[in-house]
C-alpha cells in the first residue's frame, strides 16, 4: 500500500509540473538582434511541417523526431481550403484540427510560428485558397475586391476562434503569426497588406505579426512596422543587411523558410541537395545568432486532388507529385535522414552547455504485400455498364466552377452534326484530357506540353466525342494564380467552328461508393473484355488481408496516371512519368484483417494485381517516347 501511495504523490506531482508547465505565461518580444523570451535571448531553431500532409496518428511521434534533431520550434502553414471547402462551411476536425496540431507541440515542448496566411504557396492546390473562390469568374483573389475580402475575413475569423487561445499571449506556445505570404511575388500594395494586418487583429491575433519574402521581394512585400523576414538567403551578412534596411536598422534576424531539399514536379528528376553543404550552412547561420525555419523539416505527403502547379511566362505549367518527401532531413514516412544527423550534429554544437539531445526515436517498421489481386473493374463508360450519372445539358462547355466542382474529372460529350475531317481545338483546356471518338481513344492532350489540339480524321455525323478533362492541380504561385478555372474554359472549335450542345458528366471522386464494379464472373458470363485494346478509363478494386501492419509504398509503376482509394481514403495521385512510382501508405491507415483498395486509371487497362513495397521509389523519371 505504502508503495501504491507514493507511486500515486509522484505522478500527481509530475501531472502537476506538466500542467504548470503547459499553462505558464510568458512573455515574447524582438530585441535588437534576437527574440526575446521572458526578457532573455531566444533563438529559434525551426522546422516546417504541415498538420494535412501527415497522418494525425502520427503527429506527436514526427514532433518528438524534431525535438531530437534540436528544433524547439514548428513552422506551419494553415490551408483555408481543407478548413472551408464549401463556402460558410468549416472544418477543424479530423486532420485538419490545426488547435490539436499546436496543443500536442505545447505537449512536446515546442514553440510554434504559425503562418495562416489565406495564401500559403506550399506547392498547395491554389496555394490553399478554395476552389470555389473562383465561381464569381470576376472576383480577383489576393487583392482588394470587396468580395474576396469579405470571404477572407469570415474565414479569418473562424480561424481566431481556434487559435488565439494557444497564442503566447494567452498562455500557449504560439509566438508569432504570419500576414500574407511572399506577397512581394505578387504585388506591393501596402493598402492590400495593412488589411490583412486589421483582419487578423480584428480576429484576435493580438501577438506579433510578420511577414516574409524572397530577398529581391522583401522590398515590396514587407509591411512597415512590422519584422520583415527573408527566405531563401542563408549568407548571414546578407541576411542582417537587408532586414536591417527595412526595420529600422535592427533585427531580430529571421529565416523564415531555409531550404535544405526542395519538391518534385511531375516528369521532372527527384530534386535532392547536398547534406554535407546543408549542414555547414546552418551552422553558419546559427553562429551569427539568426533564427532560422526549416523548410522542409518534415514535408510528409499531399493527398487527394490537393497538389498545386507552377507555371510563369516562360515556363509551361508544372503539376507537383503527391509525394512531399523534400528530400528533407525526415523523410516523407517520418524516418530520419542523413541530413537528419548531420543537422543533429550542428545543432548539438549550440546547445547551452550542460544540455544534451533526447534520444533519435526508433524508425517505423516497414512491409511489404505482394500480389493483391485486383478482381473487379469499372469503366466510366461503355456499351456495357455506364458510371458517369446523369449529365448536366449546356450548348456551350462549363468550366468545373461554373458546373460548381472543384476537383476530380469532368467528361464533356458532345455529337458531331457533320461527316468531317480537320483540327480539333480545345482552347484554355485546364489540364490533362484523354479524347474519344464513340468510345475509342484517338488522343491525349497536356497542359504542361502546351498541347491542345489533335487532328480528326474521317469522322461521321453522329460520331460521340468525348473529352474526359481532369484537374491536375490549380497553380499555387506566380502571376497566374488568378487565373485557376478549370477543366473547358472557353470553347472546342473543329476546323476553326465552336462545336456545340454539350452534356457535362461531372465526376469529382469525393468517394468511390455507388461506383458499378464488374467482377471476373460478370465479364465472362456477359462475355464482357477489358478493353486492353483500346484502354478506357477504369477503376480496379481489390482486397488483401494483412496479420500484422506497418508502414509500406504502393507501387503503381506498371500504371499508367490516376488516383487510388485505400480503405474509403484518397491517399494520392500517381502518374507513369515519374519520379514518384509509388504512393506512401502509413501503418495506421492499413487493418488487421481485411482491406480495401481501388486505382484508377485513365491511361491504362487490364490490370489484375497490384503490389505493395518495403521501400518508396521517388527518382524514376520515364521519357513520354518510352512510356507503353
Amino acid at each position: 500500500m505504502k508503495k501504491i501511495i507514493i507511486a500515486c504523490l509522484l505522478f500527481i506531482a509530475a501531472f502537476t509540473t506538466t500542467l504548470n508547465a503547459q499553462t505558464a505565461n510568458h512573455t515574447f518580444a524582438l530585441g535588437d538582434s534576437t527574440f526575446m523570451l521572458d526578457g532573455k535571448p531566444l533563438q529559434l531553431i525551426s522546422g516546417e511541417m504541415h498538420c494535412y500532409r501527415l497522418p494525425r496518428e502520427y503527429w506527436r511521434s514526427r514532433m518528438k523526431m524534431a525535438k531530437a534533431m534540436g528544433l524547439n520550434t514548428i513552422g506551419t502553414y494553415i490551408f483555408w481550403n481543407v478548413h472551408e471547402p464549401v463556402q460558410g462551411t468549416y472544418d477543424f476536425t479530423g486532420n485538419n484540427d490545426i488547435a490539436e496540431f499546436v496543443k500536442i507541440a505545447k505537449e512536446e515542448g515546442l514553440w510554434v510560428i504559425m503562418r495562416p496566411s489565406p495564401y500559403a504557396c506550399a506547392e498547395w492546390e491554389f496555394g490553399g485558397y478554395p476552389w470555389w473562390l473562383l465561381k464569381d469568374k470576376d472576383m480577383k483573389v489576393r487583392s482588394k475586391d470587396p468580395k474576396f475580402l469579405a470571404a477572407y475575413k469570415n474565414y479569418v475569423m473562424q480561424l481566431g476562434k481556434q487559435l488565439t487561445p494557444y497564442l503566447v499571449t494567452h498562455g500557449g506556445n504560439i509566438l508569432m503569426v504570419q500576414i500574407e505570404n511572399e506577397y512581394g511575388s505578387y504585388s506591393n500594395d501596402k493598402e492590400y497588406l495593412d488589411i490583412n494586418r486589421k483582419i487578423f487583429r480584428e480576429a484576435g491575433f493580438d501577438g506579433l505579426l510578420f511577414t516574409c519574402d524572397g530577398p529581391s521581394q522583401l522590398p515590396a512585400g514587407y509591411l512597415p512596422g512590422y519584422l520583415p523576414a527573408v527566405n531563401g538567403l542563408d549568407n548571414p551578412k546578407e541576411v542582417k543587411e537587408l532586414i536591417n534596411k527595412y526595420h529600422n536598422g535592427k533585427g531580430p534576424y529571421y529565416i523564415a523558410e531555409w531550404y535544405p531539399g526542395w519538391f518534385d514536379s511531375w516528369g521532372t528528376p527527384h530534386a535532392t541537395t547536398k547534406a554535407d553543404e546543408d549542414a555547414k550552412k546552418l551552422d553558419e547561420v546559427l553562429s551569427a545568432g539568426i533564427s532560422i525555419n526549416l523548410y522542409m523539416f518534415h514535408g510528409g505527403t499531399t493527398r487527394g486532388f490537393m497538389n498545386g502547379a507552377n507555371m510563369s511566362k516562360h515556363d509551361p505549367y508544372s503539376p507537383q507529385t503527391s509525394s512531399y518527401d523534400y528530400d528533407a532531413p525526415l523523410d516523407e514516412s517520418g524516418n530520419p535522414t542523413t541530413k537528419f544527423y548531420k543537422f543533429r550534429e550542428v545543432i548539438q554544437k549550440h546547445l547551452p552547455k550542460g544540455e544534451t539531445l533526447p534520444p533519435v526515436p526508433a524508425t517505423n517498421k516497414t512491409i511489404a504485400i505482394p500480389n493483391i489481386k485486383l478482381t473487379a473493374w469499372a469503366p466510366l463508360f461503355s456499351k456495357t455498364v455506364d458510371n458517369l450519372g446523369a449529365p448536366v445539358v449546356s450548348e456551350k462547355p462549363l468550366c468545373f466552377e461554373d458546373l460548381d466542382q472543384g476537383y476530380g474529372f469532368v467528361l464533356y460529350r458532345t455529337t458531331l452534326k457533320n461527316d468531317v475531317s480537320g483540327l480539333l481545338k480545345v482552347k484554355e483546356m485546364r489540364d490533362y484530357a484523354t479524347v474519344y471518338l464513340n468510345g475509342r481513344r484517338i488522343s491525349i492532350l497536356d497542359r504542361h506540353l502546351r498541347k491542345d489540339s489533335l487532328q480528326l480524321d474521317k469522322a461521321k455525323r453522329g460520331d460521340v466525342l468525348d473529352i474526359l478533362v481532369e484537374n491536375n492541380g490549380r497553380i499555387n504561385y506566380g502571376a497566374y494564380l488568378t487565373d485557376n478555372r478549370q477543366g473547358i474554359t472557353e470553347k472546342v472549335t473543329l476546323n476553326g467552328d465552336e462545336l456545340l450542345g454539350w452534356k457535362m458528366y461531372k465526376l469529382p471522386f469525393e468517394t468511390t461508393k455507388g461506383v458499378k464494379f464488374l467482377t471476373e464472373n460478370t465479364r465472362v458470363k456477359q462475355g464482357l473484355h477489358t478493353n486492353v485494346a483500346t484502354p478506357t478509363p477504369t477503376l480496379y478494386k481489390g482486397t488483401f488481408t494483412l496479420t500484422k501492419t506497418g508502414d509500406t509504398y504502393l507501387d503503381l509503376s506498371s500504371f499508367g496516371k490516376g488516383f487510388v482509394f485505400l480503405n474509403g481514403r484518397n491517399i494520392g495521385k500517381y502518374w507513369n512519368v515519374g519520379p514518384q512510382q509509388t504512393l506512401y501508405i502509413p501503418a495506421g491507415w492499413l487493418n488487421k484483417g481485411v482491406n480495401e483498395v481501388v486505382v484508377f486509371d485513365e491511361l491504362k487497362n487490364g490490370h489484375a494485381e497490384i503490389a505493395a513495397l518495403d521501400h518508396p521509389i521517388l527518382d524514376k523519371v520515364v521519357k513520354e517516347a518510352d512510356l507503353k
